[in-house]
This record gives C-alpha cells, sequence and structure tokens, in this order.
C-alpha cells in the first residue's frame, strides 16, 4: 500500500483519503495534526461489533470502557486504556461512526516517545474534504473493503509529497483506476 497524490494504492485500487489538516510532516508532534510521513505497519484492529461484523479473525471489539491515551507525559501515552482514566485520551467507543473501525499503526506505537504523536489510526471520514488530526480518513465502503483485505503486520508507505506539506488535505483516486507507474507500490 502506498499514498499517491490520487489517494491510497492498495490491493488494485486507488481509494481516495483524507489526511491531516497539518498537511504530511517528517517531523510529527503531538497536536499538530500532521500526518507522518513514512513506512508504517497495521499493527491492530478494532471495530463496533454492534454495529458490523469483523472485518478479520483478528480485529478486536471495541467497548464502552475503551479509550486512548494521548497525554504525553503520562506512561500510558498512546497506548489503548479503560475508562475511568483521568489522564487526557480519546473515546474510541464514539456515537458517530468515525470508529466503527479503527485499523492501528505502528506510528510512535506501542514503544512511544513523549510528544511525538498519538493515535494515528486509519479510520472512516466524516465527509469528503473534512481533514483529520493526522490519521488517514476514508469512505466507509472503502475501509471496510481495506480492512477485509489487510493483514496484520501489512506495510503501507506515506511518501513526502511536497505538495501536500501544509495543503490540500483530500487525496483523490477513482476507487478504481490505476495510479500512473511510478506511483505503484
Amino acid at each position: 500500500m502506498r499514498l499517491t497524490p490520487r489517494g491510497l494504492w492498495a490491493f488494485g485500487r486507488c481509494l481516495p483519503v483524507e489526511l491531516g489538516r497539518g498537511g504530511l510532516s517528517d517531523d510529527k508532534r503531538e497536536g499538530d495534526g500532521a500526518t507522518p510521513i513514512g513506512r508504517h505497519r497495521i499493527l491492530g484492529m478494532l471495530y463496533r461489533a454492534d454495529r458490523l461484523p469483523a472485518p478479520q479473525p483478528w480485529a478486536e471489539p471495541i467497548g464502552p470502557q475503551d479509550l486512548w491515551c494521548d497525554a504525553s507525559g503520562h506512561p500510558a501515552y498512546n497506548l489503548p486504556v479503560k475508562a475511568p482514566f483521568a489522564a487526557s485520551h480519546e473515546a474510541l467507543h464514539r456515537s458517530d461512526p468515525l470508529y466503527d473501525i479503527v485499523l492501528i499503526t505502528d506510528w510512535n506505537y506501542p514503544q512511544a516517545t513523549p510528544g511525538k504523536g498519538s493515535a494515528i489510526f486509519l479510520h472512516q471520514r466524516r465527509r469528503a474534504g473534512y481533514p483529520t488530526a493526522g490519521c488517514l480518513a476514508f469512505r466507509r465502503d472503502h475501509l471496510i473493503w481495506l480492512a477485509s483485505r489487510i493483514t496484520r503486520g501489512q506495510e503501507f508507505l506515506i511518501p513526502d509529497l511536497a505538495c501536500f506539506h501544509r495543503a490540500k488535505n483530500t487525496l483523490r483516486g477513482s476507487g478504481g483506476a490505476k495510479p500512473p507507474a511510478r506511483d505503484k507500490a
């Protein structure tokens, strides 16, 4: 899998993707809204069992107590935690469908460096053109399709696409067209 100027090239398709409001960055920091450049891996998958079937046998259900710590000074920084949890965190069990499927990346995880960014996921987008806080976000049908094909440990590349540094945050693919040869992963 590889991010291209047209979208995420994965399994023979180019999927439109929303990126972080801070563009792409090779110096990711907590709260900067940037999507980190580099070679990453998918280390886990979470899903809302009350809303859809498990996309993969290794996917883990999200429950009402499931949170993700984003407090950079806390020992559980960039790790899943359970409620009640006093330090800063993000709820994984949401009323909206944003985290119905969450693909967990290896960005600063599981061994986190304080301040280098947390919760870099692949998840459902809010709407077309709406940037993320650093994640990669997809249409629901595209995310379900991707999650059903991905393997634990799957690598994906976010190259240094200079045109997306603090610029546009939406990459539009056709959903099925092949990118130019130079973009093949």
